[in-house]
């Protein structure tokens, strides 16, 4: 049997007995991470390899952008819901009720609940989690609406460019900036698996293990734009979500524990 995302087989990869994930601990003692550590005996260590910093009303205001004189909104992250929303507040700007939201995957779409009156006919989202999908879906709209996409520093220059080749009218909205954390606690070597969901996070990998090598440590990976920062970086991923049989990084780390258990 083949791994996920490199040309080794599974016999000649060591079991899995600890997982880094880049992200906060789950609060509470209910997670389907638990769950995995507790049903393949695992130890899942969390700690984030980013830190979000948002910008401030003030700053936004430089950037002079009427969220008013758009009728759309595309999503490609939670962070960037969290802090959209948040800028309105202080700004205290009203999104109006027909505002049609566009997002890279359902989960990200499942989240602007927090936030909004969910009606499908106003939410949509790519099939697959890639650039592609979402262009798909915005594809079916683009003549009638103009888009926010908002964004962090480093946006996704992939977006903007369909948008500019599509003759769509857009801003690009920076709402917050992305910070590579601290990680002089962890070490990275320890681990068997390490599970990264951003561009950013891999850069901090590089940034704090400079000399980090793999040496039989695998990758795991979300989000196409996280694919490619990774073997941008020079490294094998492994483990890859979403994909069509594993929508979140839970179910691809259990699909890939289970070909390990087959071996």
């Amino acid at each position: 049997m083949i791994k996920n995302g490199s040309s080794k087989t599974v016999a000649s990869i060591k079991p899995v007995k600890k997982i880094l994930i880049s992200q906060p601990k789950p609060e509470g003692e209910k997670s389907p991470y638990f769950d995995l550590a507790k049903k393949y005996g695992i130890k899942l260590d969390f700690h984030p390899f980013i830190i979000v910093e948002g910008i401030t009303a003030k700053e936004f205001r430089k950037q002079k952008i009427d969220f008013a004189n758009y009728s759309a909104v595309i999503f490609t992250s939670r962070n960037t819901i969290d802090h959209f929303f948040r800028i309105c507040d202080e700004m205290k700007v009203s999104v109006s009720q027909d505002t049609k939201y566009f997002c890279i995957t359902e989960a990200v779409a499942l989240y602007l609940q927090k936030f909004i009156l969910y009606r499908k006919r106003k939410v949509f989202y790519g099939a697959d989690g890639t650039n592609k999908s979402l262009f798909d879906v915005i594809n079916k709209h683009k003549d009638n609406e103009k888009f926010l996409y908002p964004c962090s520093e480093s946006f996704d220059s992939d977006i903007t460019n369909w948008l500019i080749q599509n003759n769509c009218g857009y801003a690009t909205p920076v709402l917050y900036r992305i910070i590579s954390n601290d990680l002089k606690e962890v070490i990275a070597r320890e681990y068997d698996i390490i599970c990264l969901f951003t561009p950013g996070g891999v850069k901090s990998l590089i940034e704090n293990f400079p000399k980090f090598k793999q040496n039989g440590t695998r990758i795991g990976a979300f989000g196409v734009n996280t694919f490619k920062a990774v073997e941008d970086a020079g490294l094998v991923l492994d483990i890859k979500a979403p994909q069509p049989q594993a929508p979140s990084m839970i179910s691809a780390l259990e699909l890939y524990l289970t070909s390990l258990k087959k071996k």
